[in-house]
């Protein structure tokens, strides 16, 4: 069973309507994603706790209980500019982070089939915790 998800109404909007303009050859991404969300619970971004990943949020994580944890920020396909930290939404490694909170894994399957476990370990930065809600 995967675990609850939160996400604001704000970030909500805004993959919404990324969502509509994805090309067709995304359309496994684009499912991945709308499954997460349609499972996510809504708030508001100035009441979003802060241990929970939200977009544009640098997390610290782990694949399938390796020590060497991964520090990355969660960016809207527009924003990935070839930046090594930057981890699209759109992959499932960022569709599976989405909502997460502090110490949350999850069971994921990459695009081959194959299932790896990711496990939230911090929030390095989140936005809505420093008071910025339109990025």
């Amino acid at each position: 069973m995967k675990p609850s998800i939160l996400v604001s109404w704000l970030d909500m909007d805004r993959l919404d309507r990324m969502l509509d303009y994805l090309p067709a050859t995304q359309a496994a991404a684009r499912d991945a994603l709308l499954d997460e969300l349609g499972r996510a619970g809504l708030a508001e971004p100035w009441e979003m706790p802060p241990d929970v990943v939200t977009m544009n949020s640098r997390v610290r994580f782990v694949f399938d209980d390796a020590e060497d944890e991964v520090a990355m920020t969660l960016s809207y396909p527009k924003d990935m500019d070839g930046a090594p930290d930057k981890l699209s939404i759109l992959t499932p490694v960022g569709t599976a982070l989405l909502g997460l909170k502090v110490g949350d894994t999850i069971s994921w399957e990459r695009p081959d089939g194959a299932l790896f476990a990711v496990t939230v370990r911090g929030i390095e930065y989140q936005p809505e915790r420093d008071g910025q809600y339109h990025r």
